[in-house]
């Protein structure tokens, strides 16, 4: 059979056609029936909303690399699947839609904007899907899972009831993130924080009784009109005597205490904080903590209410420059003064936040995050790397009841219904008709949905059919590991953690895989603002789907962020062409072999099979090794050496004398020996380059033993037993050929021109290694004449290099003409010192350094160096002439 493959990769082409095989064929399904261990993950939810960025990128390759693995070691493989329905994003979505109609969700009411989300969710939701699959992400598409869809709903009323009636679900008034605008509670992931110029305001506030006053200082002096204490440190001696005094909050002329509380910093302002509990999140605990008084001045937007007497009705920051004004007026301003702080915004609309009083549902995780930390330090869930075990029990033992209730309309309306009768609270898994305390049919259901995460913290049991014991939950619950970012490792992995144990009394996972950002090739990180942000799908339509998750791999070193750029993306799609042309030149040599026609054991095998085979073998081992440790850049790493530097750049080279001999047994054996790594290579090779291996793979001559590559098995070893003693020999063969060719560089020596080399041999079992392998030396050197002995004598004029123990001699009589070198050297030395000298004299120019971009000077300091090592090497080689004269 003719095997042949076309001259060029093209990824576009390939990629499309095997990923639509393979699911359509159902090569990603799991079976639940299956007797092979299992190995499942489950998806991080990406929202519905969602388009790929770099870090799904990264997250859905590594999960992607370790799910082919695992099903080529024998496992049934769950990749679980599904998206998040992203309750404040995808409300903001459709309002928008609504807003461009000239609507807003109240004309439409509930029903009909739930249905108009549904609508939107079916037409548009969800495209990141297709985009993961661009990307070669071999989940169960079969299985795909929403957070609405009907038994994820399900499982969220079911958990909602069982924790209210165990009596870990309550409500309570209490300060939470709000934004104005989405008018809804926020989580403290959907509040993102930016550095933002600002003033300090010092507000002088009369101390009752006296000519006194107290200062405080404050970034948001709109929210004195809510102020019920001023607080000091107790131990501040300039205080101490005013302490149980009050003083008179200005504007409002209310009294108010001067109390004392280590939680104040008597180095910052005046050392005198001004204390507002419904609007500060510190405040609200000193508040609790002195029994003080809880003011609102706010409504739901943000407009001052009928607490700040005459500045109700007036938006916060139209309200702030009143105030400001009226204290100045008053003579109660002290100073402003410039004040850089983190200002929180709403992370979908970006309105600034508000600390806000306010009625909520709330998790008590207390006993729930007692069981999650016991889980870690027991080893039932792993975290790797171990550094991030410290942040996860920072977290936990810190933690803090959970809000869980969102005041917008799409999500998991929350089960509970009001009473107007007896005014008692109904939470049922089923819709109520009538009160269960009273009977009472007048009975209204609760407006506020939960929280996004609430449902995605049920995600690795409720994916799989629970409440039902269904046979998938049974088959792959625990899962085996779960590989997401460090920057939800509380806000998703912790409430998993409680989840799951709460309900399966299992941990959801026996290990987590936290790992790092991707960010731009000088370190930062990417965003539009910056305008240094990698598109994931112009990266893959330009380089291919392979090239970009190879170089992803490659970068993902544990606990080190990766720095990404196009070049270096470019230069792992230079390695797919490799393996590719590497790939050509087999099957070109291939024809008319049959790979069951013998086995390796039937061949007495040259010293270059046998260095092959056992480099393949040591390849295999490392693999297996850094893919079982989540060391992906090292599982990159060395597949990357063998493919480019073995097996391309050396075996197809030393295999070439046979294949184009005229001993057919020679020819067979090396046709075997190629047949047999490449094959195994691409299997290898195949979890990081899943496209371009299957079309190789496929393209091999013989009956494949498995309808694709994924479903082969992951070469674990070696193939067949070699003598270690022809290997270290074939070892030292390389190196003489890599010193003979090291020496006709520095000599200048054409690529064509065949030469005469000799080699002093220090030992006996050096020159029996020469001998066996003199036609590779011949042939990989271009060697005309070899001479080679113990004590070989040396010629008078050699340029020589050491390989092992043997010394290598390249005579120069008639090879070089020693003049014309010397003149050539000196001239390319005093090139490469003008070089030198110019860029040593542009960096010592401190104006120049001083304003220049550092990416111009970062150039400028690399091409001083490459002039001083080019310099220096044309200088030894001068030495090595001159040596010669």
């Amino acid at each position: 059979m003719k095997t042949e493959l076309p001259k060029g990769y093209e990824p576009a082409q390939v990629e499309q056609k095997w990923f639509d095989v393979w699911e359509q064929r159902g090569d990603f399904h799991a079976d639940e029936k299956s007797q092979k261990p299992h190995y499942s993950i489950v998806i991080p939810p990406p929202n519905v909303t969602g388009v790929l960025h770099m870090g799904h990128a990264l997250n859905n390759t590594l999960q992607d690399i370790l799910c082919r693995w695992k099903r080529m070691t024998g496992h049934e493989v769950l990749w679980m699947p599904g998206t998040d329905h992203a309750g404040i994003a995808t409300q903001n979505v459709v309002e928008k839609q609504l807003a461009t109609e000239g609507k807003d969700r109240h004309e439409l009411g509930r029903e009909e904007f739930v249905e108009r989300v549904w609508k939107w969710r079916e037409e548009s939701g969800g495209q990141i899907i297709n985009q993961l699959k661009r990307l070669g992400a071999s989940c169960d598409w079969q299985r795909e899972r929403f957070t609405m869809d009907e038994g994820l709903s399900k499982a969220v009323r079911e958990v909602f009831v069982r924790l209210y009636d165990d009596g870990l679900i309550y409500r309570d008034n209490r300060l939470i993130n709000w934004c104005p605008r989405c008018h809804t509670a926020l989580s403290d992931l959907e509040v993102e924080h930016d550095d933002k110029k600002g003033s300090l305001w010092h507000l002088k506030y009369p101390v009752k009784g006296s000519d006194q006053y107290l200062v405080v200082a404050t970034t948001r002096p709109e929210t004195m009109l809510g102020d019920t204490a001023v607080a000091v440190n107790p131990e501040d001696e300039r205080y101490l005597g005013l302490i149980g005094g009050k003083v008179m909050l200005p504007l409002v002329n209310r009294e108010i205490p001067i109390i004392a509380d280590d939680y104040v910093d008597k180095e910052f302002g005046s050392g005198a904080v001004k204390i507002t509990p419904a609007h500060d999140f510190n405040d609200f605990e000193i508040g609790k903590r002195h029994d003080l008084e809880f003011i609102n001045v706010l409504d739901e937007s943000g407009v001052i209410n009928e607490n700040g007497g005459p500045y109700a009705g007036q938006e916060r920051y139209e309200a702030r420059k009143k105030v400001v004004a009226d204290l100045e007026a008053q003579g109660l301003l002290e100073k402003i003064d410039d004040y850089a702080n983190a200002v929180g915004e709403c992370y979908r609309c970006k309105t600034i936040i508000e600390p806000y009083m306010s009625k909520q549902w709330y998790v008590a995780v207390g006993s729930l995050a007692k069981e999650a930390i016991k889980a870690v330090k027991g080893g039932d869930t792993k975290i790797v790397p171990a550094q991030w075990e410290k942040t996860y029990y920072e977290w936990m033992y810190n933690i803090q009841d959970w809000c869980i209730s969102r005041q917008i309309w799409w999500g998991h309306r929350i089960p509970a219904w009001y009473c107007d009768e007896c005014e008692q609270i109904t939470v049922s898994i089923e819709d109520a008709t009538a009160c269960k305390h009273c009977g009472s049919p007048n009975i209204r259901q609760e407006t506020d949905v939960l929280d996004t995460w609430f449902s995605s913290a049920l995600w690795p049991f409720s994916t799989m059919g629970w409440p039902e014991n269904a046979e998938t939950l049974q088959k792959f619950y625990p899962t085996s590991c779960l590989v997401t970012g460090f920057d939800i490792l509380f806000f998703w992995v912790a409430r998993m953690m409680m989840m799951g144990l709460k309900f399966m009394e299992q941990v959801p996972f026996k290990e987590v895989y936290i790992h790092a950002l991707v960010r731009d090739a000088q370190g930062q990180k990417m965003s539009k603002s910056k305008g240094n942000v990698i598109d994931p799908l112009t990266i893959v339509e330009e380089y291919g789907a392979d090239a970009f998750r190879f170089t992803l791999c490659a970068f993902a070193a544990m606990g080190r962020d990766i720095k990404l750029s196009t070049e270096r993306i470019g230069g792992y799609r230079n390695f797919v062409n490799k393996l590719w042309n590497a790939s050509r030149f087999a099957l070109m040599n291939l024809e008319g072999f049959d790979p069951e026609s013998a086995s390796l054991e039937d061949f007495e095998l040259s010293q270059a099979d046998q260095w092959i085979l056992d480099c393949f073998a040591k390849t295999a081992e490392e693999a297996n090794k850094a893919l079982d440790g989540y060391k992906f850049n090292d599982v990159a790493g060395v597949l990357y050496s063998f493919t480019w530097h073995e097996f391309c750049d050396w075996y197809v080279e030393l295999s070439k004398e046979d294949l184009y001999g005229d001993e057919p047994q020679a020819k067979m054996r090396a046709q075997k020996v190629l047949f047999t790594v490449l094959e195994g290579l691409l299997r290898l090779l195949h979890p990081l380059l899943p496209f371009v291996t299957e079309e190789i793979w496929q393209a091999l001559p013989g009956k494949r033993p498995t309808l694709s590559i994924m479903q082969a098995n992951y070469p674990i070893g070696a193939f067949c037993k070699v003598d270690a003693t022809e290997v270290e020999r074939m070892k030292l063969l390389m190196e003489v050929i890599r010193a003979i060719r090291n020496i006709r560089g520095e000599l200048d020596v054409p690529p064509g021109k065949r030469i005469a080399v000799a080699l002093d041999c220090k030992s006996e079992e050096s020159a029996v290694a020469i001998d066996a392998g003199q036609a590779y030396v011949k042939s990989l050197a271009r060697v005309d004449e070899l001479r080679f002995a113990v004590g070989l004598e040396h010629p008078k004029q050699a340029s020589t290099q050491v390989a092992g123990d043997v010394e290598v001699l390249i005579p120069l009589a008639g090879l070089i003409n020693v003049e014309e070198e010397e003149a050539r050297l000196n001239k390319e030395i005093a090139k490469a010192q003008k070089d030198v000298d110019f860029f040593t004299k542009k960096l010592s120019n401190e104006k120049f350094v001083a304003n220049a971009p550092p990416q111009v000077l970062e150039k400028d300091r690399t091409k001083l160096t490459s002039a001083e090592e080019k310099s220096q090497i044309l200088q030894q080689s001068l030495e090595k002439i001159l040596a010669l004269k």
